[in-house]
């Protein structure tokens, strides 16, 4: 697939691997840079964000994971050293660039310059007080444009290339379950940054339900990519089993919850591709581009099949996925999203978890729930919910997270209540 499908913000290259140099995090953490302990007055920026990823962003604690007995376990298993020197660890638990400076430290973790891009080619621009625009074009990485967001954060999430991406087997060793939503995560981060309207003027308003949908598109786009590199998915007497649905298979077998699935096609006992992402993008293109929509269930439907037949017929089906997958990306970051999309998206995500067996396994559910947060969110933005409606849905919200709070604790018919709670707690309006 070109690069143009993508539009020009999926041209920028990951920082890691950017010809940039990295100075290290004390570059930003001046007290008059970004390493103010409160906010400033009379700032565009609080300058406090250094304080806030040290403080609250798991990033900054990544490469200290690898010290802890869980990852001393799964070097272990793996047959490595350890973790902390291991290239397949720090390729995604570090800024593991080959391009540092002098204050450069690996043991900082996931630092500014990991998303932001190394700063030796646009930090004099930035603290000259140059717009965002030239701070861009000066290297400065755009992490506030969903697109090259989600291509950054899938760059470890899902991971982009054969030495940073988690393998069934580095699950099998100890490793958790991937799992991303852009949006969600987005939200967790935490975000060290105020969406002001000053932030709009130098940015735009960001959009919680664009930065779902564009997240969702770029994952099945990069999951496809995935399954279709011989590096990630090797030929061999299975496919790399990462790609499969975990809680299909890894679950108690006294938790019976098979259910057939019209959108997969299988029967029980077939270990299944995790569709998840696909569930919410097909939702997301039926609003945006009908068209699209049909074609992506149709292409999963095939490439399910493809799946039990043989390896010719299953990648041939994954490019398919990844060419709809991939205009989507390009569909989502141009459509504004607006009252009507958001109304209409609740009621598809809600539908579909009612009235199809679509949720039945764990992931589904939880790529949902994550979905519905960012609706809700945006209803209350554009103003769809006011404040009491807002606590409400998100009181009914909650019991689709606690509903999803424990994979190996996941019931259907629990799922299946509090969705529809949330929408009973929704304004007759919205569903």
């Amino acid at each position: 697939m070109s690069v143009a499908i993508w539009g020009a913000a999926s041209a920028q290259t990951p920082p890691q691997f950017s010809d940039a140099a990295h100075l290290g995090v004390t570059t930003c953490a001046g007290s008059t840079c970004h390493g103010a302990l409160e906010p400033f007055r009379n700032s565009n920026v609080a300058q406090n964000e250094y304080v806030l990823w040290q403080q609250k962003d798991k990033h900054s604690k990544a490469y200290k994971v690898l010290f802890e007995e869980r990852s001393v376990r799964i070097a272990r298993n793996l047959g490595l050293p350890n973790a902390h020197t291991a290239e397949i660890c720090l390729n995604c638990h570090a800024d593991n660039t080959t391009h540092r400076g002098r204050q450069f430290q690996l043991s900082d973790g996931v630092a500014c310059e990991a998303c932001h891009g190394g700063s030796s080619g646009w930090l004099g621009v930035h603290i000259s007080g140059a717009s965002h625009q030239d701070n861009l074009a000066a290297g400065l990485y755009p992490t506030d444009q969903p697109v090259a967001r989600a291509k950054l954060c899938l760059s470890c999430h899902i991971g982009n290339q054969a030495n940073k991406f988690v393998t069934h087997r580095i699950m099998g060793a100890g490793h958790p379950r991937m799992s991303f939503e852009l949006d969600t995560f987005t939200a967790i981060q935490p975000a060290h940054y105020v969406v002001d309207k000053d932030y709009v003027e130098r940015k735009g308003a960001p959009n919680g339900v664009q930065t779902w949908a564009v997240g969702q598109a770029m994952a099945l786009a990069e999951t496809m990519a995935a399954f279709l590199d011989a590096r990630r998915n090797p030929d061999g007497f299975f496919p790399e089993l990462v790609f499969y649905d975990c809680h299909a298979c890894h679950h108690p077998m006294s938790n019976v919850r098979w259910e057939p699935r019209a959108s997969t096609g299988l029967g029980p006992g077939v270990i299944k591709f995790n569709d998840a992402n696909a569930l919410m993008l097909r939702i997301i293109a039926e609003r945006v581009d009908p068209g699209a929509g049909r074609a992506l269930g149709e292409r999963m439907l095939a490439f399910h099949r493809a799946m039990t037949e043989n390896r010719a017929n299953s990648l041939r089906e994954a490019a398919a996925v990844r060419e709809i997958a991939s205009q989507l990306v390009n569909k989502f970051s141009g459509h504004g999203f607006g009252r009507d999309d958001v109304r209409a998206l609740a009621t598809g995500v809600i539908n579909d978890g009612l009235n199809k067996n679509d949720f039945v396994e764990y992931a589904a559910a939880e790529q949902a729930t994550m979905a519905l947060s960012a609706i809700v969110s945006t209803m209350r933005n554009v103003g769809l919910l006011n404040e009491a409606q807002y606590k409400q849905a998100m009181g009914a919200l909650n019991k689709l997270y606690d509903a999803v709070a424990k994979d190996e604790e996941y019931k259907a018919p629990t799922f299946a209540a509090a969705l529809r709670d949330f929408n009973a707690a929704l304004p007759a309006t919205t569903n």
